[in-house]
């Protein structure tokens, strides 16, 4: 995926997007520049949503975990990432696969609901339903014999950057749900390539 500059009049349309996020999957991409890049890099990055338009109550260290905000800002602070820091998107799907594997949500839902099939099928959409208030997330298959899944995610056509943050996010959540090791995420549709919907295709 090109590099995209992230200029105010972008920053105005992703803040327009409909549906709002849970302040703790905005909050972690903070959490992981500071810890994995330093203090400077974090307040560089803080320095950049500033210039760019973004609200000083949107900071990372003044969101609150369980509140709600502007989806787009989740768009918004990946590509800022991604300009400051010259993250790819591997990179990005790194914050995702960490993001997962940190969330109290998901960690909860795995304690208490195996196997893989009730947690595929019945709390996934949930989990989904916990984090966004737009947006449908479908499991269409499970084959635990041949150990692939496949779900589907529509109504939610936020930025290309998320799709790259969402293969983290399913990967790492694969391989706690199965206990696999070598986790591979595909996204097979999206509506960025002139598909309807999102699709994303796991092995382990």
């Amino acid at each position: 995926m090109a590099q995209e500059t992230l200029t105010p009049e972008l920053v105005k349309k992703l803040m327009a997007f409909e549906g709002k996020i849970r302040g703790m999957d905005l909050k972690i991409d903070g959490e992981f520049i500071l810890k994995t890049e330093g203090k400077e890099n974090f307040e560089k990055l803080k320095e950049k949503l500033i210039k760019i338009g973004v609200p000083n109550e949107y900071q990372y260290d003044k969101i609150k975990s369980l509140d709600f905000y502007p989806g787009g800002l989740k768009a918004i602070s990946l590509l800022a990432i991604k300009e400051v820091l010259g993250y790819d998107d591997e990179k990005i799907q790194e914050i995702g696969m960490i993001a997962s594997k940190s969330s109290l949500i998901v960690r909860i839902f795995i304690k208490y609901f195996l196997p893989i099939s009730d947690f595929f099928f019945k709390k996934g959409p949930t989990i989904w339903d916990k984090y966004w208030t737009v947006g449908k997330f479908t499991p269409l298959d499970l084959n635990e014999k041949e150990k692939f899944a496949l779900v589907r995610i529509e109504g939610l056509d936020l930025h290309p950057v998320y799709c790259s943050y969402l293969k983290g996010y399913f990967t790492t959540l694969t391989k706690m749900v199965t206990g696999g090791s070598n986790i591979i995420c595909q996204e097979t549709k999206c509506s960025f390539r002139g598909d309807k919907v999102h699709e994303f295709l796991l092995k382990w």
